[in-house]
């Protein structure tokens, strides 16, 4: 244990080593007595985190914490799921990644959020972030301790609106000029059906039933929503039937809008079936 000053300041730091980590801390004091008495309180607090007389959880970073929750969360998270994961870490590592979890209190939590909010993050994003802050913090048992001190961000739900004609119009012309054959009837496909994203990308054959003119939806994001049967208008079904007609040796498991590969003039479409876009 040691304290000392930088060269120039007239504040005391001190410095110590504790579960294999050094903690160097400013005491923000001139009087060397003082910070003596806090890097003892500060030492005091580590040892009863550790032996959990006060946070069950062992004094690690941020950083090392969100790895080994990233670690155990994988193998149960969708792909999709997880890189949004790591998106929100991306931002929640530079404030908080070399602090230690036992120290992350309300008031950082909501010092970051209003540090998000300048930088033009939505609500809906920050919240996104803070949940898996909460999620880390969570595993490790600190959660609860700080909980009442955290407030989530208010988000509007009257964001959402039914697309124009005219917008409608402008978005089918441009999807029409895209290299992409499949992004029109796929579009279309979506604007009348309201399927998700997963569901038209993951939709193969076998889910298309041309006698009713139904589509049965495969893994969803919910359990209900998997399995639900979605009558399809004639619009819709009119370009289904085309983009069809583009695919006569089709099988049932291959997959309605395929991975595309061009030639290298951007003229040669090849379908490849068993692999769905992304």
């Amino acid at each position: 244990m040691a304290l000392f000053r930088y060269p120039g300041g007239k504040t005391w730091w001190y410095e110590f080593h504790f579960g294999g980590q050094k903690v160097r801390e400013s005491a923000k004091t001139r009087s060397i007595e003082i910070a003596r008495r806090a890097q003892n309180k500060r030492r005091r607090d580590l040892e009863e985190s550790y032996n959990g007389l006060k946070k069950r959880a062992l004094p690690k970073p941020l950083n090392v914490a969100a790895d080994e929750w990233l670690a155990i969360k994988k193998p149960t998270l969708a792909e999709r799921s997880y890189a949004i994961e790591e998106a929100n870490l991306k931002h929640i590592r530079p404030v908080f990644g070399k602090q230690l979890i036992s120290d992350i209190e309300g008031k950082d939590i909501s010092r970051y959020q209003q540090e998000r909010l300048v930088e033009k993050a939505s609500p809906k994003t920050i919240n996104l972030e803070i949940g898996t802050l909460r999620a880390i913090l969570r595993r490790n048992r600190l959660w609860a301790e700080i909980q009442p001190d955290v407030r989530m961000l208010a988000t509007r739900d009257d964001i959402g609106r039914a697309v124009s004609p005219e917008e409608e119009g402008a978005l089918f012309a441009s999807c029409a000029q895209s290299r992409s054959r499949s992004l029109l009837p796929a579009v279309t496909l979506a604007l009348n059906t309201c399927m998700r994203y997963s569901e038209i990308r993951l939709l193969r054959w076998q889910q298309v039933d041309f006698s009713t003119h139904e589509i049965t939806v495969g893994k969803s994001k919910s359990d209900a929503g998997t399995g639900r049967v979605i009558p399809v208008n004639a619009r819709a079904w009119a370009v289904l039937e085309f983009w069809a007609s583009n695919f006569p040796d089709r099988k049932p498991a291959h997959y309605v809008f395929p991975s595309e590969r061009y030639g290298a003039a951007g003229d040669d479409f090849t379908p490849i079936p068993y692999q769905h876009r992304r």
